[in-house]
């Protein structure tokens, strides 16, 4: 960031770093470390984050950040962005729902309500838009670094990242023939919706005609 502030660069890192416990880490640790640990600790509860080096390490940053904002007042541009992204590994955000034949026939016939709620929404329930828009940021090859803008639109919540290099929607609200006209006209390369938010095939394939009619370059993808 420093190097970006000297010369004007645009040069970008990544940060790795483990949730390490800091309550662990305090009990193993020997005096010297100790109390930087604790401090550590107390920071973060005064500021109710977790007792992670995670946070430890976010916290740096935004101090790094505001620290060049101040040396370098002078040189940089107004809207200049000392800001960052958080990414976690996690599970899918896919539901396990698939079986063998003899499995699916006994489901069937055991006629067990969950089963049947879990093959028609195939996304885990704790998972959220932005989790769902980053797995088809990566599915895509999508820059996890571009920006992402977020518009209300006809009562539903629509990401636009990069502009319109992807246009993404993940409602459950039912996708309507207005709704898919009125995304048209951003002309997004790419756009992708939650598959249970059309209520039958014949839906999907009437958006996918809507795209092609008015927008004919614009890849269509459900999740």
């Amino acid at each position: 960031m420093q190097l970006n502030a000297e010369d004007g660069g645009n040069r970008r890192y990544i940060c790795v770093q483990l949730p390490e416990d800091l309550d662990k880490a305090l009990k193993t640790a020997d005096a010297n470390a100790k109390k930087t640990i604790q401090n550590a600790i107390e920071w973060l509860d005064a500021h109710n984050k977790p007792r992670t080096i995670a946070e430890i390490t976010k916290e740096r940053i935004r101090r790094a950040a505001d620290k060049i904002r101040s040396d370098f007042a002078d040189k940089l541009p107004e809207n200049w962005d000392g800001g960052f992204r958080v990414l976690k590994t996690d599970t899918s955000n896919m539901a396990d729902v698939y079986y063998t034949p003899e499995e699916t026939l006994k489901k069937i016939q055991q006629f067990q309500q969950d089963w049947l709620n879990q093959v028609s929404d195939n996304i885990k329930p704790d998972r959220t838009p932005e989790d769902l828009l980053f797995q088809v940021m990566l599915d895509w090859g999508v820059d996890l670094a571009s920006p992402i803008e977020v518009k209300q639109i006809m009562g539903r919540t629509v990401f636009f990242v990069d502009k319109n290099t992807l246009i993404a929607c993940f409602d459950k609200q039912a996708v309507d023939n207005d709704f898919i006209t009125e995304l048209t006209k951003y002309q997004p390369l790419r756009v992708v919706f939650r598959d249970d938010s059309f209520k039958d095939d014949a839906a999907k394939i009437n958006a996918s005609q809507i795209f092609q009619q008015y927008s004919k370059s614009t890849e269509v993808k459900t999740i």
